[in-house]
């Protein structure tokens, strides 16, 4: 999970008859195990905020991994050790952010996990983990931020070209990507009035270290002509979509999903 703070450079927002800045401090993020892909789509949008003189806290399970990003990530950069699926370290996150910064602007739910299972070997401990992170995870993740964003805020949702495509033997996983999209719409009705945008972000296959690794050459070249630009994306380009649905140049933009997937879920 990764909190963001600072001034970003955004366009005025008049609001009120008053003119000002959006002010972005807060950006969340969770790394996802899904083929290996989120880490690093996090830790690309972490990087492009803190660029744009940003603050983020990240969240994740493994210590090791924490440090690592720290340590990329510089001095502007705080980890929390814990789990999305476990209340409490949600709950020790948001008391880290409230201590340290007191508010929170921009969230992003980048949390999730999937394995294959084909149909006929499924099992409801399989499903139980899949959602709990996934879907579970989602909802507390930006029901426990809320306290703590106000007006001009933006909650950035992780979705998938899985939740709007087959892909054999990721039952849980789509059906799990599937059901992020929803809330973004839901939410945006049980906000009305407050200010705070929520929007989805859906990437498709994309070319990080882990994904190469996992994949060799051979297995890039196959997720690359599966999209209609007969290529992986690159983690930079998530991190460009993550800033634009969290800055005031998408003020106007709530319930949406943003696919930053060259096309896949799209023919």
């Amino acid at each position: 999970m990764l909190r963001v703070s600072g001034d970003l450079p955004v366009q005025p927002n008049t609001r009120d008859g008053e003119t000002r800045t959006a002010r972005h401090d807060q950006f969340e993020w969770k790394d996802r195990r899904h083929h290996g892909r989120s880490y690093r789509h996090g830790l690309a949008s972490a990087k492009r905020f803190i660029e744009e003189g940003a603050f983020v806290f990240i969240f994740g399970r493994w210590q090791e991994a924490l440090d690592a990003a720290v340590a990329e990530l510089g001095p502007n950069a705080r980890a929390v050790k814990g789990s999305v699926s476990d209340e409490a370290d949600l709950d020790r996150l948001y008391a880290a952010v409230r201590a340290e910064r007191g508010s929170l602007d921009i969230v992003f739910a980048n949390a999730g996990a999937g394995s294959p299972l084909p149909l006929g070997k499924i099992t409801a401990e399989h499903i139980d983990a899949t959602f709990d992170t996934n879907v579970k995870g989602t909802i507390f993740t930006v029901q426990k931020a809320l306290p703590l964003m106000g007006s001009g805020g933006s909650i950035i949702l992780t979705g998938s070209s899985a939740g709007a495509t087959g892909a054999p033997g990721f039952t849980a996983y789509s059906a799990s990507k599937a059901a992020v999209r929803n809330p973004a719409r839901t939410w945006v009705e049980d906000l009305k009035g407050a200010g705070i945008r929520v929007n989805v972000l859906s990437p498709g296959p994309t070319a990080t270290e882990l994904a190469k690794a996992a994949l060799g050459e051979d297995g890039m070249k196959v997720f690359a002509s599966m999209t209609p630009l007969q290529r992986m994306g690159d983690p930079a380009e998530l991190g460009a979509a993550a800033a634009f649905l969290a800055s005031s140049d998408s003020s106007f933009m709530t319930g949406s999903e943003l696919a930053v997937d060259g096309g896949l879920a799209q023919i």
